[in-house]
């Protein structure tokens, strides 16, 4: 099976290249995190006017834990400062805001800010805004399968349907389209299950200077491509 890409109806974006960003310019690290926090807007809203209306953002995997102390409790702060000062704009548009990954290590204020968005924008249905925090793609399968046996579900009788229905993003389209930026070659951990077809697009851009024109380009490249969705590709 095979088919023309057009637009993609959901991105997924692994945001990498802050701390290189700061670097360049002889700052810390958590600067490099602050002009990242300010590109997340000018992204949104460049899909928004492309008409791609649900982006995931790989915001903080589980391994990020092991980062220095500092820089893990200012990304923490600029979570909250984030979800306290977008909320309102974000629900005015209609999109829902849905914080994906485990929360057992997350402080008691971030959850009640993330329980408070999500409820608030749970009704929205014009866009999706998923954030990934303290997310692995491994652990979200784990979690899957947890939740499965919690509500009893015979396991000998698992199939991909009600695998994907108690993902984190279950109701939600698999993202035709993940972005990486700053130019790595690989996936890390995000969307493993989610993204097994989905057309990947890799820039040297990194995080904190990508915007609209960037995402342009990568619409663009995603337009012209085939889609074969496990097919083999054709030989010349």
């Amino acid at each position: 099976m095979a088919e023309r890409a057009a637009l993609p109806a959901h991105i997924g974006i692994i945001m990498d290249g802050n701390g290189r960003w700061a670097r360049q310019r002889g700052q810390r690290r958590t600067e490099g995190h602050r002009a990242g926090i300010r590109a997340i807007r000018r992204v949104m809203e460049a899909a928004d006017r492309a008409g791609v209306h649900h982006l995931t953002l790989f915001a903080f995997s589980t391994e990020n834990w092991s980062r220095p102390r500092y820089e893990v409790a200012t990304l923490m702060r600029l979570f909250e400062q984030t979800l306290q000062e977008e909320v309102d704009e974000l629900h005015q548009n209609g999109v829902r805001i849905r914080v994906i990954g485990r929360r057992e290590r997350l402080s008691a204020r971030l959850c009640r800010l993330v329980e408070e968005a999500e409820a608030r924008t749970r009704e929205n249905a014009r866009g999706a805004l998923n954030v990934a925090i303290n997310y692995g793609g491994r652990a979200e399968i784990v979690d899957a399968v947890r939740s499965l046996a919690r509500a009893g579900q015979d396991l000998r009788q698992l199939d991909e349907e009600m695998l994907a229905a108690h993902l984190y993003t279950a109701g939600l389209p698999d993202p035709d389209l993940i972005i990486r930026t700053a130019g790595e070659l690989r996936t890390s951990n995000f969307l493993i299950w989610q993204a097994a077809y989905a057309e990947l697009y890799v820039t040297q851009t990194l995080w904190p200077d990508f915007g609209a024109a960037d995402l342009e380009a990568a619409l663009a490249d995603y337009a012209v491509r085939v889609r074969r969705f496990g097919g083999v590709p054709e030989l010349d």
